[in-house]
Formats: C-alpha cells, structure tokens, sequence
C-alpha cells in the first residue's frame, strides 16, 4: 500500500460537510480508509474533520439518531457548533490588531452571525465522538494548525513547533473563526482559526521524514471556477485559497517530484448551496449531499481513477 498524506482544509461549515461527503464517497469507491493516512494535516473545519477520522468517528449515525428523535438537523448542528458568549471576543480581535488585515474576508465569514460564540458546543461533540482521543493525541502523525495572534504566525500542533495541547484543545484553536467564535487561550497566548494565515497548508506534509506516494488535498475554499451569482467577498476568499493553494502544490512538487498529488474542490453543484454563508448550520446537509453527487463524477474521471488505482485500491 503507497503511503498517502491527507490535507482536510478550512471551509466552515459547508467545508466540514464537504470533507464528510467527499472521505465518505472516497471510502466507499475504494475500501480506503481514510485513518490509514500516513499523516493527516487539518485545517479550522478540516481540523474537526481530522480528529474524527483518527477517532474512527466518520460516520453520521448520531445525525441519523437525532433525526430519528423529531429533532431539526440543523438545530441538531447549531446547538453542537455555536455556544453564546458575552461579545467580549470581539474586542479581543480588535486589541490585537488583526481587524484590519481581514476586515473583507470577515465580513463574508460573519454574515448571518451577529453573536459572537464560544468554541465549547464543539469541543463537547468532539468529546462525545472521539472519546478519551480528545484528551490525548492521535498516535499517528496528525497536524492541527491553528494561528498566534502574538507572533502572527501559523502553529502546526501535533509537531515539535507548537506547544503540547490535547486534541480538543488545538481543535477549537484552529478553529475560531474570526468574528465568529472567541479565541481560545493556550498558555496565556490566543489562537485562532489556522485559516487566518493558509486555507489548507499542504506543505506542512514535508515535515514528512520521507516522501509520501500520494497526498490528496480537499480544498473546500479553493474552488477552480467563480461561484455563479457569488457575492464580492466570496470571490476574494476564493481568489486567496486558490492562490495560496497554488504555491504550497508547487512547493510539495518541487520538494517531492516523484509523489502524486490529487487535488480535491467543489464543483458548481456545492458551491450553490453552499453560499452565501459558509458558516451557516442549515446549509451542512445539503452541502453534504450535493458532494456525494459531485464526487460520483469527479472520482470515475479517468485522470483521478488512475491515481487512485496506483494507490488505494
């Protein structure tokens, strides 16, 4: 079996139903598990996603419960992803001066949001999930990035760069969406959604000690097209993941010409239901659904089966 590195990127909301749909579709067309990835790097929703998938917790069932019980999924989703806090986060983004360097960004990623939240509701459903996993860390190589707001710069947790954090800890870290969720302390310094400095930090798989046969990146803020009738704000975070995305694959080519790359985006179909707000608990099944479909066609294309078939299956 190739050993294959896994690159979950940020997305909200939708991203997470985008990563659940596109693991599950990919599992399913294969028999590959996604927990059998060398190293795992997740990002804000993708960090969620990845410590699901070292919990062997990829799966829909408490949803399927919760439907079961007359509750409204959404609901079910809101009440696991968004806690009310006093809006004393707000100031904190302010105080640390990093409003002006994403106020356009921000405005698409806080719409609809006006509260702002605590990063508790997800960390218990991660707990709930995963089990004692959220109070360790995986045993195998897994990367949760996350952002210092002191240093302005991105923190891989899970490698020797990063302070020693539970699971659910770095998970919430990484993912605090600015305007959305309060920033999480850590040691007396505050950590935000790792999006705030790559969407997907693919090159971090090159802390690798040896090259991997395969890294497949699901870009969910990376899309290849602009989003039909999309507003301003969505093409500019659009426009930023592409263009980060493209420099860190020509990195990871450049540094491993012998490995494979298989870049994973939303088509069309997702990106529709998937606006205007990403963050938004009610667009997650739809989002979910419309990956599955997507990825009927874009796993069978010739070019992606290939890969897949010198590698996975």
């Amino acid at each position: 079996m190739s050993t294959v590195g896994l690159v979950l990127g940020g997305g909200g909301v939708a991203g997470g139903a985008y990563h659940f749909g596109t693991l599950m579709a990919l599992e399913m067309a294969t028999g590959w598990d996604p927990d059998n990835a060398k190293v795992i790097v997740g990002t804000s929703s993708g960090a969620f996603v990845a410590a699901m998938v070292r919990g062997k917790a990829m799966d829909f069932q408490s949803m399927a419960d919760a439907s079961l019980a007359g509750m409204d999924l959404a609901e079910w989703l809101h009440s696991r992803l968004y806690r009310r806090i006093r809006p004393r986060g707000l100031i904190r983004w302010v105080t640390k001066g990093l409003v002006p360097g994403i106020t356009k960004p921000g405005v698409g990623i806080a719409l609809g949001t006006p509260a702002v939240y605590s990063t508790e509701a997800l960390v218990e459903w991660l707990e709930g999930s995963v089990g004692a996993l959220a109070d360790g860390w995986p045993s195998k190589p897994t990367v949760v990035v996350s952002y210092d707001l002191e240093a302005r710069a991105r923190v891989p947790f899970g490698t020797d760069a990063a302070p020693e954090v539970p699971l659910k800890t770095a998970v919430a870290a990484s993912s605090a969406v600015p305007f959305v969720y309060e920033p999480v302390s850590i040691d007396g310094r505050w950590y935000v959604d790792g999006g705030v400095a790559s969407g997907t930090s693919v090159d971090l798989v090159l802390c690798n000690p040896e090259p991997l046969d395969l890294v497949i990146v699901i870009a969910p803020m990376a899309p290849t097209t602009a989003r039909s009738g999309g507003r301003f704000y969505e093409d500019i975070m659009d426009r930023a993941g592409r263009g980060a995305l493209a420099i860190e694959l020509d990195l990871v080519r450049r540094t491993w010409p012998d490995t494979d790359v298989l870049v994973l985006r939303p088509d069309d179909r997702v990106l529709a239901v998937s606006r205007p707000n990403l963050m938004a608990a009610d667009g997650a099944i739809p989002a979910f659904l419309a990956t599955l479909r997507s990825m009927r066609d874009e796993l069978a294309h010739p070019s992606v089966w290939s890969v897949l078939q010198d590698h996975i299956i």
